[in-house]
């Protein structure tokens, strides 16, 4: 029956109203980059499109077709990373990483909402579908960085 408990506590409100109200959600027209995330263990996928101008992230879209972690954490990611820059959203990334994989803290702002998924850091088999967005939009944002360098050369 505790079997039962943790998973309640793994589906907490707060991640089924977070998995609810995806910010962002949706494809955009002319992206700068997309990219397509899956997760081979669950099957989830992520595609994100991204706009970025001086190193920031100036608009994002992003299809999810995930399990409730996989979707609250695009909620979350989606939140902070709106404004924010490469090295941030990659620090976000690497913070989410290690409190998943290592027991680390949860990330700082503007990615602290991570918070509300410490519970899924014993369900290893989850930790792919909740790094998926934040990992696009990653990708994403090296990809639009590395053709400006190039067109610039």
């Amino acid at each position: 029956m505790s079997g039962d408990t943790d998973l309640i506590k793994l589906y907490s409100s707060r991640i089924l109203a977070l998995a609810a109200d995806i910010p962002h959600l949706g494809r955009l027209e002319n992206p700068d980059a997309t990219v397509k995330r899956r997760s081979p263990l669950c099957g989830s996928t992520v595609t994100v499109d991204v706009r970025v101008e001086d190193g920031k992230l100036v608009d994002l879209g992003q299809d999810v077709k995930a399990c409730a972690l996989g979707q609250a954490a695009a909620a979350v990611t989606g939140a902070g990373a709106m404004g924010a820059t490469f090295d941030q959203i990659t620090r976000g990334r690497d913070q989410l990483r290690a409190m998943l994989k290592e027991g680390g803290q949860v990330p700082e702002a503007p990615f602290d909402g991570f918070e509300v998924l410490k519970p899924a850091v014993d369900y290893k088999n989850r930790h792919a579908s909740i790094m998926l967005s934040i990992e696009a939009i990653v990708e994403a944002m090296e990809n639009t960085m590395a053709a400006e360098s190039v067109g610039k050369a």
